[in-house]
């Protein structure tokens, strides 16, 4: 499981102007099973998305495809941790530790 944090590196009315492809983002990775929550951080700058996986590149290749990254207007930090205790609506990502 992984937390993915971005940060603003652009004032807001730049974030704006390309805020509707990064949802259109967003939903494409929900479709496909990998993000599983996201919003908005508060003071607004930037987000949070917990995604589910088990390869870290793949998941930061991923932070890569977002259009605030490609459009150079957010950075990712990427937070790999293993999800062993969830909520019963996430039991299915629940994970094990390595033996």
């Amino acid at each position: 499981m992984f937390v993915l944090e971005l940060t603003y590196t652009a004032p807001l009315d730049r974030i704006e102007a390309v805020l509707g492809e990064h949802i259109a983002w967003l939903r494409e990775h929900y479709e496909a099973g990998t993000f599983l929550a996201s919003g908005r951080k508060v003071p607004r700058d930037g987000g949070i998305i917990l995604a589910a996986g088990e390869d870290r590149a793949a998941i930061e290749e991923i932070t890569r495809t977002d259009p605030f990254t490609r459009a150079g207007l957010a950075d990712y930090t990427v937070t790999e941790f293993l999800a062993t205790t969830t909520a019963p609506a996430l039991d299915a990502y629940r994970q094990q530790l390595p033996s």
